[in-house]
């Protein structure tokens, strides 16, 4: 049951190193928008004969810190509930580690409204860590809302890197 385990998260780590942020692209410019499409790969389907995994491995904290959302919502995507698979496998391994799951929005809408909504995003990657497994004494929760922006650009390209919860340690 253990190597199950262990493979179980070895392949979301994998995964996230897959997902892993494109030198190629310069720092200014955004991330890709998400086109609607599914992705193509295939599903995991359990570990074969005779994998195993070290428990450095499943072990080791992802590289991946920043879960993005779509307009107006807190709802995770697949690649947030993939990053989110990387964290727990993490955190569920270092039961002393902790994080600081931060809120952020796009400048649009109320300041009021950009702290809460902030703060339900970040409520929505604990809650997806937490259904994983992980304490909630690991994680705290904050929201700035529109207040630490990482684009001050006035357009979607801005604003989609603007709408995040950034995980912090």
């Amino acid at each position: 049951m253990k190597v199950f385990l262990k493979s179980i998260a070895l392949a979301g780590l994998l995964t996230l190193a897959a997902c892993a942020k494109d030198t190629t692209r310069p720092a200014d410019e955004a991330p890709p928008a998400d086109t609607g499409t599914s992705s193509t790969t295939t599903p995991y389907a359990g570990p074969s004969a005779g994998d195993s995994v070290s428990s450095a491995a499943a072990a080791s904290m992802p590289n991946i810190r920043v879960i993005y959302f779509e307009f107006d919502s807190s709802a995770l995507n697949g690649e947030g509930q993939t990053l989110a698979d990387g964290w727990a496998a993490y955190l569920s391994a270092n039961a002393n580690a902790k994080v600081r799951l931060e809120g952020h929005c796009d400048e649009r809408g109320t300041r009021e409204y950009n702290v809460g909504l902030g703060e339900r995003r970040a409520n929505a990657v604990l809650q997806a860590l937490t259904s994983r497994g992980v304490s909630e004494r690991q994680i705290s929760v904050s929201s700035f809302g529109e207040e630490r922006p990482v684009s001050e650009g006035h357009d979607e390209s801005a604003w989609q890197q603007n709408r995040r919860v950034e995980i912090a340690n």
